[in-house]
């Protein structure tokens, strides 16, 4: 390091016998002067920044919504056909139970608007049960291939949903 002003040594340079400034002194303030400005060239750069770029969606928030949809589903049947109320409120209320529990597996909350029913839907009772258990057919094996690919600690959940989804194929037959 090549220093351009007198050093002094003890209290005055040996120069001119002038107070000036000791080499510890002139060796900190560059040293500080370096890291403050690494860091603040660090900083406006991003490096320090606190705020990343938001986390991927979890890969249980499809249950959730598929769960939500099929109460919802379930729902609009009853609505179409109140005699059916009986069989099928249980069974919207165990998928909303699901919906639920994923919702606080994965640290969401659920939205406060249910998804409506696909447009189109059978009339007739023999119609909306075949397309309600189309429905969890379809439910039960998305839900398997979630439980075979979930991380332990949700593979029991998920299990628990696909085996109330085919439990509820059966009900519907």
């Amino acid at each position: 390091m090549v220093l351009t002003c007198p050093v002094a040594i003890g209290r005055a340079t040996q120069r001119d016998g002038t107070a000036g400034h000791t080499r510890r002194k002139v060796l900190r303030t560059g040293a500080l002067l370096a890291l403050g400005g690494a860091t603040a060239s660090a900083a406006g750069c991003g490096l320090l920044d606190r705020d990343g770029p938001p986390p991927p969606p979890d890969p249980l928030t499809p249950l959730v919504d598929g769960a939500l949809a099929l109460a919802a589903r379930y729902q609009a049947a009853i609505d179409a056909d109140p005699a059916l109320a009986g069989r099928l409120t249980p069974i919207a209320e165990a998928h909303r139970a699901h919906a639920t529990e994923l919702a606080a597996a994965i640290g969401v909350a659920l939205p406060s608007a249910s998804p409506s029913a696909p447009a189109g839907a059978p009339t007739g009772t023999a119609a909306v049960l075949a397309d309600l258990r189309a429905a969890e057919d379809r439910a039960r094996a998305e839900a398997a291939t979630f439980c075979a690919e979930a991380p332990a600690d949700r593979a029991a959940l998920v299990g628990s949903i696909a085996a109330a989804r085919a439990t509820h194929v059966e009900v519907l037959r």
